[in-house]
């Protein structure tokens, strides 16, 4: 899902930088800085919203987050939100939902 989503969102006019675990993502947006993060919540090393919680605590916080989950519920949503998620997407998600969110997030 990681190279699919990367191959969408470049296609889309925007830089991507992937990680593939908690430590890594850590590790690349504090030496990037990006403007929009997108986190899986089941991470090999742990939940990804601590990604999340640990860069809104930092200078120059990505300024648009997404929490992708396979949990469709308000649960899910409402801990994501919480965490500082301004949009949650359910996958398999939509390839028109990620490049309309995008957009929307970063550029309008």
């Amino acid at each position: 899902m990681t190279q699919a989503l990367s191959i969408l969102i470049e296609a889309s006019g925007y830089r991507v930088h992937t990680a593939a675990d908690v430590a890594g993502a850590l590790a690349a947006a504090r030496a990037e800085r990006p403007a929009a993060l997108l986190v899986d919540l089941t991470l090999p090393d742990g939940d990804g919203l601590a990604i999340v919680t640990a860069l809104a605590a930092e200078p120059d916080p990505p300024r648009f987050v997404v929490a992708l989950t396979g949990h469709d519920d308000p649960a899910t949503d409402a801990r994501c939100r919480a965490a500082g998620c301004d949009q949650v997407w359910v996958k398999p998600v939509r390839s028109a939902v990620v490049v309309a969110g995008l957009r929307a997030g970063l550029d309008g």
